[in-house]
């Protein structure tokens, strides 16, 4: 059966929702002098909208989007323009990272078109909206009243001469081709006009933005280049499903990167910048951004540590940006399969760069996952995810392992194949160590320790093994704290679930000995009634280290050692005889 609508009047026809069955082949005609709003839903076309005429519209309000079945190229066409609405979350100095939901109507054809600012407006009614006034490229500054863009800053991040990415200068031209991401600052005051229930800029660092055009649809082609990032981002007027977008596209990592930068500084002076990207893994792992300074020609310097927001990333919602790497030189493609309705801020979606909501916040993380904080130098704090799923490797998996994009002076990272990654995804193995390394350019302290475990109940415990020294450091209760020379440091630590000094097992000694720890006379008693010849006796702290070490003490009835000197804490007593039995019990100091 083929269903077509052909909608053909004015004044609003307001569409709760339509749906299509699977199956049904479905066009959407909408003529000359007609409106269409979809309010607070999904609209649903199989095929075709084709938008006839220059006074031919549909609006999408209020989280409403648009959803589209074609399997192959974009067949929208025609003059007339889709409208919807998104906010940024930067004031005038700061980026956000966007990829635009429509095309260009002026150019008759039924593909994709490319997008310019030109096409922004302002908000005004659900209907109506006030087109953006275009700076001259010299001026710095767009203005929320009069609602105003700065050119000067609009720039999109694409492959060159089959070689290399970089940055390309676009500013008002519309040269912005269907799935490619742009860069834009936002504006400097406030708009209160509200619209659907929201103000156009409340605080100057949310501004709204109009984007109308034809919409765009089907398969969309990103070059990317094996090894070189490029900007790209969400192109449609919905939803995706970013993780299945990173999972099916091989010709990518499989890892998306997201631009975040200090709202607090008010310069547009690279130097001046604090900034970094975010890792998202379609391993359903985030990592929030370490912010970094630059010099003057955007090389990272300083490392800030992690002063980004934590995001929902596994949906991408309209307009959203974000850098991916390639791993072949071939093409990537956005199609309509990865689109889906779901709305900002509900569930476990993320609103545009923005902070999720309380009942996104308290959504389980079912990804069993280890999350270690580093402190470097004593300030903010940076990163890592130990995550496992028992379709990894221990190699680099696409899609679930995540390259660190710090490339800064001092960084801490997992080992994979001699390379840098913050997410390390692979199977559990309770007897695994997991190699750690470090860079610094100059002398640098890492204080390392767990921020999380998730859905993991067979840790018990997490360590740092210096391997030189045969240190065991517990992360889960302390902090692992060394101070390292400059230089990159990638074969001597590494993440334990068991701590190999203290691993007793039960064996026949267990009974033969009597240990205790008199706290009133600060002493250490060990009672030997069977007077079995000890090999040795050794006490540790719960980090490992050795703090009493005595060989062949030989048989005697009973020993004491002085713990005046001990910190409170919890201590492991090991013993060994001569025939090779150990035995091993924890004592507790308090004094």
């Amino acid at each position: 059966m083929i269903l077509n609508i052909r909608i053909n009047y004015r004044p609003f026809l307001f569409l709760a929702v339509v749906l299509f069955q699977t199956g049904v082949t479905a066009q959407v005609f909408v003529g000359a002098n007609t409106d269409v709003l979809v309010n607070n839903n999904v609209f649903y076309v199989k095929q075709c909208l084709e938008l006839s005429s220059a006074s031919s519209h549909f609006y999408l309000r209020n989280q409403s989007q648009l959803l589209q079945g074609t399997p192959g190229l974009g067949t929208n066409k025609g003059l007339g323009s889709l409208s919807v609405f998104q906010e940024g979350t930067v004031t005038n100095y700061q980026f956000n990272y966007w990829c635009a939901p429509v095309g260009n109507v002026a150019l008759s054809t039924s593909e994709n078109s490319p997008f310019g600012i030109t096409q922004l407006s302002l908000p005004e009614t659900k209907a109506t909206s006030i087109p953006a006034i275009i700076l001259s490229s010299n001026t710095y500054d767009g203005t929320a009243t009069p609602f105003a863009i700065a050119p000067y800053w609009i720039n999109k991040f694409t492959t060159h001469n089959s070689s290399y990415s970089d940055w390309v200068p676009v500013g008002a031209t519309a040269t912005i081709n269907a799935g490619e991401g742009f860069t834009m600052k936002g504006t400097s005051g406030t708009n209160t006009t509200v619209v659907d229930g929201v103000q156009n800029n409340p605080d100057g660092k949310h501004q709204r933005y109009d984007f109308r055009g034809k919409p765009n649809d089907g398969t969309i082609t990103i070059p990317v280049l094996t090894g070189e990032w490029t900007l790209t981002g969400n192109p449609y007027p919905s939803a995706i499903d970013l993780q299945a977008f990173l999972t099916a596209e091989l010709n990518c990592t499989g890892i998306a990167y997201f631009w975040e930068q200090d709202k607090t500084q008010n310069s547009h002076y690279i130097v001046d910048y604090k900034g970094g990207y975010g890792t998202y893994s379609a391993a359903d792992v985030y990592i929030p951004a370490v912010f970094y300074t630059y010099d003057g020609s955007g090389n990272e310097i300083a490392n800030l540590g992690s002063s980004g927001n934590t995001y929902q990333r596994k949906y991408s919602p309209i307009g959203q940006g974000f850098m991916i790497e390639g791993s072949a030189n071939a093409n990537v493609q956005m199609k309509n399969s990865y689109r889906i309705f779901v709305k900002e801020g509900l569930s476990n979606f993320p609103q545009f760069e923005k902070k999720a909501t309380n009942k996104t916040i308290t959504t389980p993380q079912t990804v069993p996952h280890i999350r270690l904080n580093t402190l470097l130098d004593n300030g903010p704090i940076s990163q890592m995810v130990l995550a496992f799923n028992p379709s990894s490797t221990d190699d680099i998996d696409h899609a679930m392992d995540a390259a660190s994009p710090n490339d800064g002076s001092a960084n801490n990272y997992f080992v994979i194949n001699d390379n840098e990654y913050v997410i390390n995804v692979m199977p559990f193995d309770i007897d695994k160590k997991i190699a750690i390394g470090f860079r610094n350019t100059a002398e640098a302290n890492y204080k390392i320790t767990v921020n999380q475990i998730i859905n993991i109940p067979e840790v018990a415990n997490v360590y740092v093994h210096d391997k030189a020294t045969n240190t065991y450091y517990d992360i889960k209760n302390s902090l692992f704290d060394v101070t390292l020379p400059a230089g990159t440091n990638t074969t001597q630590y590494e993440i334990a679930f068991k701590n190999g000094t203290l691993s007793l097992p039960n064996l026949p000694n267990q009974n033969s000995f009597v240990v205790r720890q008199d706290n009133y006379t600060k002493k250490l008693t060990i009672s030997n009634p069977l007077q079995k010849e000890l090999n040795s006796c050794d006490v540790y702290d719960v980090m490992g280290k050795q703090i009493l070490g005595k060989s062949r003490p030989g048989t005697n009835a009973s020993y004491v050692f002085s713990t005046s000197n001990w910190n409170d804490g919890i201590y492991i007593v090991k013993l060994t005889t001569t025939d090779k039995s150990e035995m091993g019990t924890k004592i507790i100091i308090k004094k």
